[in-house]
């Protein structure tokens, strides 16, 4: 059974999503229901909502989104990784008064923010403060971001962190050697986890399971099956693929492992990472 950490929904009647308007094919609404109907075809059991880079004042709207969709009887959600804004001064207030039943686990998005952003020392104060919260942080970055990214976790040694998307690679484009590096780099932090999630949708229209593989088993190697989550990224990885399809892409990238490690990255990582019981 398989544990969907990076679900995205989309409900425009009710949030704001500023980075739609540039979305292409993303630019509808996308929801539970919907979701749902294919999830339970193809083994996913539980699920945590990721964030949709909602227009600021709109993020508690979301965590109380997500908080109706847990209600409803036999939801697959177990909770939100909710966006927020650690270079705020308003952080600290916003993160004693979160509601921990529904936010598993904090969100900024690195990749269309500033390089320095994430070198502020007020955001590096919060994101410390995250892990005396006992809540993780999913990094979304760019590959050319990583180097970065090495500084923001050794900042705070105590904090949970994920890497969202393998890293970004730029897989379509042939791009290794530099990710390679500072996955590893990345990969020598104990604190440090990787998401196999949705890279589908870097291996441009016509991939197939190979352009994927060299990424997935250099991950592997680097982080181990112990530190490895799967998610789907959906409905981001319906660029290139149907949800289906990602999920038998992701059993086959992971045929290496081992049946109780299988279970690891589809479902018991997950569990320990977001305290999901």
């Amino acid at each position: 059974m398989i544990f969907d950490t990076h679900l995205h929904l989309v409900d425009r009647s009710r949030l704001r999503y500023p980075w739609l308007a540039g979305a292409g094919p993303l630019a509808r609404d996308w929801s539970y229901e919907d979701y749902e109907a294919s999830a339970r075809r193809i083994g996913i059991t539980d699920v945590l909502h990721m964030e949709v880079d909602v227009a600021p004042e709109d993020i508690d709207a979301e965590t109380d989104f997500i908080r109706e969709l847990m209600a409803r009887p036999d939801s697959l959600i177990r909770g939100a990784i909710s966006a927020a804004r650690p270079e705020s001064p308003d952080f600290a207030p916003w993160l004693e008064r979160v509601d921990r039943k529904v936010v598993r686990g904090i969100r900024r998005i690195l990749h269309e923010s500033p390089d320095e952003l994430s070198t502020r020392p007020v955001f590096r104060q919060n994101i410390r403060a995250l892990g005396a919260a006992g809540l993780p942080f999913d990094i979304c970055a760019l590959a050319r971001q990583l180097a970065l990214m090495v500084d923001l976790v050794d900042a705070a040694p105590d904090t949970c962190f994920i890497i969202d998307h393998c890293g970004n690679p730029r897989i379509a484009d042939r791009e290794f050697d530099a990710w390679a590096a500072d996955i590893r780099s990345l990969a020598a932090r104990p604190h440090v986890n990787i998401k196999l999630s949705g890279i589908c949708a870097y291996g441009g229209p016509d991939w197939v399971l190979a352009d994927l593989q060299p990424y997935v088993d250099h991950v592997l190697d680097c982080f181990g099956p112990e530190r490895l989550v799967w998610g789907s990224d959906s409905p981001v990885c319906t660029n290139h693929s149907s949800l289906a399809e990602w999920v038998a892409a992701s059993q086959a990238l992971l045929a290496r492992c081992t049946d109780s490690e299988r279970r690891a990255v589809f479902q018991a990582n997950a569990r320990r990472i977001w305290s999901v019981a």
